[in-house]
């Protein structure tokens, strides 16, 4: 009679327990799966036996993701996740005057899961460009795709439109924006794998108009890229300046916005949305660039500052894509025997003295204790070639203007 009770008990358990396990998860998991995923198992992401509660994370390399898109989990070794350049700047210049100074100020921003770019596990999308900017924003490309600069650091200049908790001048968007493009049209899943920076070249949708002025100079099309001519502006800091307070009330003497933690204060010394300096990048043409950074430290302890006051820690400049992309381009004398351009500012001629406010360089735009990190600074004697009104140059020259004048007569009649 024992062992017929024990038996029918078992029985009793087996009914009971069987319904459970075969039951769906959202008899316990109060979930809606929406876009791209709906209507899949949820095994099918979060393992057989559902041990898998987060499947795209950095962890595990996305284990839940490759099974069915294969390799993506090579995302987690791009620089969007691994920020191995800032990490690499950041020793070199801050992490020097302050070893923490990475973990404390530059984490915010990078690829960890798969949801980061794609949204909620739950309700997958392809990212589209306002979800890029949640990174891609501010000082760093991505923001001005859509007309949007950072505004100076001091409090009286936080107003204005807003987007993504952050106040921005607004600018001039890309033409690209403006026809409707997302990052993702050029900026592809298959080339971040590849470990290139786009899908696409100006050139693979763009052809060469030669009847355009510009188009039609050889020099043009064989050692500039297309951004240099093409971009209307572009965000610069010069001399970035990093305040790290322990201790020290006079702390909210800094009237700037907040860095998001209490140890410190940022500013710079000037900002700009004009027209990019020029450089040339790793392929020998010459191609925007910008400070990334000019970096300068000081430390209050206690109210009373510590050692050298707006250490100089590096000076460096990167070439860049700035995607601010117009049909016009900049007129003729604005690259030609434009010297501050490409970082070669005549002494006389400058208007900021950085040399009198103690920054340890005698202009902002001149090559003299300064690098480009992916190029080089213009040679003094390409520029000089470059600048020399040959007769070609003064024949485009008129021409240019004649075809700006045909353009405006219209506009003057009666």
């Amino acid at each position: 009679m024992t062992r017929l009770t024990v038996a029918f008990s078992a029985l009793l358990l087996i009914v009971s327990v069987t319904p459970v396990l075969a039951a769906p998860c959202q008899q316990c998991h109060e979930v809606t799966v929406s876009g791209v995923h709906q209507g899949i198992a949820c095994q099918e992401c979060h393992g057989a036996q559902g041990n898998l509660g987060n499947p795209g994370i950095a962890d595990n390399r996305g284990l839940g993701c490759v099974e069915c898109h294969a390799d993506t989990g090579m995302i987690f070794s791009h620089a969007m996740s691994r920020r191995t350049a800032e990490q690499e700047f950041c020793q070199r210049s801050w992490g020097r005057a302050d070893t923490t100074f990475y973990a404390t100020n530059c984490q915010q921003c990078h690829v960890a899961s798969c949801a980061d770019c794609h949204g909620s596990g739950h309700a997958m999308t392809t990212p589209d460009t306002h979800r890029c900017q949640t990174c891609h924003q501010g000082y760093f490309v991505g923001w001005d795709f859509s007309g949007r600069a950072p505004r100076e650091d001091s409090v009286r200049y936080q107003r204005g439109p807003r987007s993504h908790d952050q106040y921005y001048l607004k600018m001039r968007p890309d033409v690209h924006a403006e026809a409707g493009l997302d990052c993702s049209d050029c900026h592809t899943m298959a080339s971040f794998l590849d470990g290139k920076v786009s899908a696409k070249s100006c050139r693979d949708c763009h052809d060469v108009n030669p009847d355009i002025i510009e188009h039609g100079i050889a020099a043009h099309l064989e050692n500039m890229e297309c951004v240099s001519c093409h971009a209307s502006w572009a965000a610069q800091e010069y001399a970035t300046y990093y305040v790290e307070t322990i201790n020290s009330s006079n702390r909210a003497y800094f009237r700037v916005k907040p860095t998001g933690n209490e140890r410190y204060v940022k500013s710079s010394y000037l900002k700009r949305q004009d027209l990019p300096p020029l450089g040339v990048n790793e392929e020998g043409r010459v191609a925007p660039i910008r400070p990334q950074f000019q970096a300068y430290y000081s430390k209050v302890v206690d109210n009373q500052p510590q050692g050298e006051e707006n250490q100089r820690l590096a000076s460096e400049w990167k070439v860049f894509t700035p995607h601010t992309i117009r049909r016009g381009t900049a007129l003729c004398d604005q690259c030609h025997g434009n010297a501050r351009r490409f970082i070669l500012e005549p002494l006389e001629q400058r208007i900021y003295r950085p040399d009198r406010d103690g920054l340890g360089i005698d202009s902002l735009w001149r090559a003299e204790g300064q690098r480009v990190v992916n190029g080089s600074f213009m040679p003094p004697a390409r520029f000089e070639r470059m600048s020399q009104k040959t007769p070609e140059y003064s024949r485009g020259y008129v021409k240019k203007w004649q075809d700006f004048l045909k353009k405006d007569a219209a506009s003057s009649k009666p």
